[in-house]
């Protein structure tokens, strides 16, 4: 069922690599690809829980990054970058609720528990590792992607609606 969101997914995980990129070499390269997929991932599901959901989003598109480019500061008008396809399947809730999960380590286990109650794990065993629980390689290649104080502006835009969506109210979590 993920496949429904998949571009969502990857046009987010590719919004926030370029947002906060890696420093270091290939290594640490995958090892940022990894969390910031599994983060994306995670939020993804959450934010489309069902298959109903994911297709109304695959359908309607889920809005893009021109706000998230503004709130750090990319400056994509007149440039190659405005007329990069992706940036239209990028979610900000997604990416705001992945930029919650990759600097809350706490936040981050509460959602991939939350998972096993939704559509998308039905019958998968889950490793998320990555995200829940980063050795020091992993830390070292997200140095600014899991930087609280530089992610805390995307983060904050919709952190509020996802606790108040992992404390299992979904009303709110519908209103973003």
């Amino acid at each position: 069922m993920s496949a429904d969101i998949s571009p969502v997914i990857a046009s987010t995980v590719q919004w926030l690599l370029r947002s906060y990129p890696v420093t270091g070499g290939v290594l640490d390269a995958a090892l940022a690809e990894a969390q910031a997929r599994q983060a994306a991932t995670v939020a993804a599901w959450l934010r489309y829980p069902t298959a109903a959901d994911a297709a109304v989003v695959a359908l309607v598109g889920p809005g893009g990054s021109a706000r998230l480019d503004w709130i750090t500061g990319a400056d994509t008008s007149g440039s190659d970058a405005a007329e990069e396809p992706w940036r239209s399947w990028v979610d900000e809730v997604v990416a705001s609720w992945a930029a919650c999960l990759l600097t809350t380590p706490e936040l981050a286990e509460e959602a991939v528990i939350a998972l096993a109650r939704g559509e998308h794990a039905a019958g998968m065993s889950l490793d998320f590792r990555r995200l829940t629980r980063p050795d020091d390689s992993d830390r070292r290649a997200t140095a600014l992607l899991r930087h609280p104080d530089l992610l805390g502006p995307v983060a904050d835009l919709h952190r509020a609606a996802l606790i108040r969506h992992l404390r299992g109210d979904p009303l709110d979590a519908d209103r973003v």
